[in-house]
């Protein structure tokens, strides 16, 4: 028996240890539309089809007008109740041309070849096929300038190196480099040509003559100390990751791979189930989220979760008129899905040409009520109200008043073990630590701070009550009795080595940054603000102007984005940016949408090298290894222990030594 419960307890403490590790992952959910019906067959109808206009993750091009992939979910005879029949899900994705950055056509630079797969940009290394892909590293038109010796990353271990300048010659001598070697060089005359060096290199997946990159060398001038090359265009594939599909290929649950040309088309050969209260992966990064439903209810959406770090543009439906935009058609507003529930909306009306009217830009958001993640109603744990404002979530102080509120920071029903002086993260300097847990009288003294300051305590009596602890605060906003948290106490155990509390459910505001909303407050372009119980409305009190090629700020984060069109049409979004990890200026990303950091933080990132060459005209050495000092991007130990809870590895591995010490006892 002491043996079964030590097994049991070196489960628990692996358990422990392996929640911790995952709560460190910062992840970025990109959703599409919400379906919702009875069951598939009454969802599907003849069929539905997700595009890029609903949804963000897919490759979309505004300025072009350009999407190319889509993901349907077919009428097909084996659908039934939660389960979509063999054949009954279809991944398709052509081939389209798309322009450079560097758009000039007179100079080779007009446009290219584009496939978005599985919500990645790749370029196809035949231009009319499908089967031979590269990612995208870089198309850029920013201006860069290198001296003699500078090198430039440009991301996933490729890098551009100034081997010599030469400002008589207008001339200068590039090198390509992959992780340090050299790949190619070449010596660019910007007196002579288009001045654009195309790297062409073979064997590339066994085609030949494949464009691995193409710069665009403006000029070259004296500058006031150095001899320097401005650069004006840099276009870039991963050539040495191109990947080839495959008839016999299996994506995920995708498994039917036909290839037609320019056209990819990957279906699933067996049935799929979409689990409720579940993420269902289908592919490459996508999934089927399924709500928590009865068995006569069904709602899903298609998700992309993104991982990878870096600053990320989620984007709503794409208008070309007057529009409204709520969380169906908008990835950045919030959307709880096993309630079905979502309050903000953004309309435009009033619109000549590209100008809105007073009053024609309105952004509008309610008070609703959702289920606690650790939904027990008999416990005090059944709803709470929330608010979406600016695509954020926020709670109200007052649940029938959308004035006061305070962003949620967590609502968790997940469970964490600690023992004496153990003390939990919350996030943003929220804290709870187990002063004492007293097995005998089923007791934890629990303590909630700020910043290491003491905020209030408790003794929680898991014997008696529903073990709740309801941290209730005054003068937040003017408003008292606010409960700012809630943490639900499981039970007290006795560990290998020490007794320990366990805490499942916990939901927390951040009330010391709670604000008040008043009528003469402005949020950017919007600056009308009307409060009317448990609704806000806001507009614009002047003109907004949705001015071509440009990003335009709304309010708060939020944002329009303006494709580069003639003056008779117009084609505009909305979308928020939002950060994954620890961003630094080498973090780089393919992902679609596309990571707004993706092109300029690369082509920034300079590495300048001590100038021991000659002048171009000087050497004829184009084999000479080339000096690179490209530096690292190491993350501080705060850094790194951003994210994590502080004590799970640590009572994982003391129990598991209490564990080794109770087996060998008892043998």
């Amino acid at each position: 028996m002491k043996r079964f419960a030590a097994v049991t307890l070196a489960a628990l403490m692996l358990l422990t240890v392996f929640a911790s590790a995952a709560s460190a992952a910062d992840t970025l959910e990109i959703r599409g539309p919400v379906f919702n019906g009875s069951n598939i067959d009454d969802i599907v109808g003849d069929g539905i089809t997700i595009d890029a206009t609903q949804f963000a993750a897919f490759y979309y091009d505004i300025d072009d007008n350009v999407t190319t992939e889509t993901l349907s979910i077919k009428n097909v005879a084996g659908n039934n109740g939660n389960v979509i029949g063999e054949g009954g899900i279809v991944y398709s994705t052509k081939i389209q041309k798309v322009d450079y950055e560097y758009d000039k056509p007179s100079l080779g630079w007009d446009n290219y070849s584009l496939l978005g797969f599985f919500a990645e940009k790749y370029i196809p290394l035949k231009s009319n096929s499908a089967d031979k892909l590269a990612k995208l590293v870089m198309d850029s038109d920013d201006k860069v300038t290198l001296k003699t010796g500078d090198t430039l990353d440009l991301g996933e271990g490729y890098s551009l190196q100034a081997r010599q300048v030469d400002v008589d010659g207008d001339k200068v001598w590039l090198e390509f480099d992959k992780d340090g070697e050299h790949v190619d060089d070449e010596i660019v005359n910007v007196g002579e040509g288009d001045s654009t060096w195309d790297v062409e290199l073979d064997d590339i997946q066994d085609e030949d003559d494949v464009t691995v990159m193409k710069v665009h060398v403006n000029q070259v001038f004296q500058g006031a100390v150095d001899s320097v090359a401005q650069i004006e265009g840099i276009w870039l594939i991963d050539y040495a990751n191109a990947i080839k599909i495959e008839s016999d290929d299996e994506f995920g649950e995708l498994n039917d791979v036909s290839i037609n040309g320019d056209t990819l088309n990957i279906t699933n050969e067996d049935t799929f189930t979409l689990t409720r209260d579940s993420t269902n992966e289908l592919a490459e990064g996508l999934s089927f989220k399924v709500a928590d439903t009865p068995s006569n209810v069904l709602r899903f959406y298609l998700a992309k979760d993104i991982t990878e770090p870096g600053s990320y543009e989620i984007r709503g439906s794409v208008a070309s008129g007057p529009a409204t935009w709520d969380a169906s058609n908008f990835a950045g507003f919030y959307y709880d899905l096993d309630d079905n529930v979502q309050t903000e909306n953004l309309s435009v009306s009033k619109l000549n040409g590209n100008v809105i009217g007073e009053g024609g830009l309105v952004y509008q958001t309610s008070v609703k009520k959702v289920d606690y993640e650790y939904n027990k109603p008999s416990l005090g744990w059944d709803q709470y109200p929330v608010i979406g404002f600016f695509a954020e979530e926020y709670i109200p102080l007052k649940s029938n008043s959308a004035d006061k509120l305070a962003k949620l920071i967590m609502d968790s029903d997940d469970k964490v073990t600690l023992k004496t002086g153990d003390t939990l993260d919350l996030g943003d300097g929220y804290s709870l630590q187990a002063r004492q847990v007293d097995v005998d009288g089923d007791k934890v003294w629990l303590e909630f701070d700020k910043d290491g300051e003491h905020v209030d305590d408790e003794i929680v009596n898991v014997g008696e009550g529903d073990s709740t602890w309801d941290v209730e605060l005054d003068d937040i906003q003017d408003e008292d009795d606010v409960t700012v948290m809630k943490v639900h106490v499981n039970q007290v155990f006795q560990g290998a080595v020490d007794s320990v509390a366990q805490i499942e459910g916990i939901w927390l505001i951040d009330y010391a940054n709670a604000i008040k909303i008043e009528s003469d407050d402005e949020f950017g372009e919007l600056n009308d603000v009307s409060i009317q119980g448990n609704t806000l409305k806001i507009s614009n009190e002047d003109t907004f102007t949705l001015t071509r090629d440009s990003d335009q700020d709304i309010a708060e984060g939020m944002s329009f984005k303006i494709a580069d069109t003639p003056s008779s049409e117009l084609r505009y979004y909305p979308f928020v940016t939002k950060t994954v990890g620890n961003v630094t200026d080498n973090n780089t990303s393919s992902s679609i949408p596309k990571p707004v950091d993706n092109v300029t933080d690369n082509v920034t990132n300079v590495t300048t090298t001590p100038d021991t060459t000659d002048d171009v005209n000087a050497s004829d050495d184009t084999d000479e290894t080339p000096t690179t000092t490209t530096p690292e991007t190491n993350k501080s130990d705060d850094e790194n222990k951003e994210n994590s809870p502080g004590f799970g590895v640590v009572l994982g591995l003391v129990g598991l030594v209490g564990v080794v010490y109770l087996v060998r006892r008892n043998n």
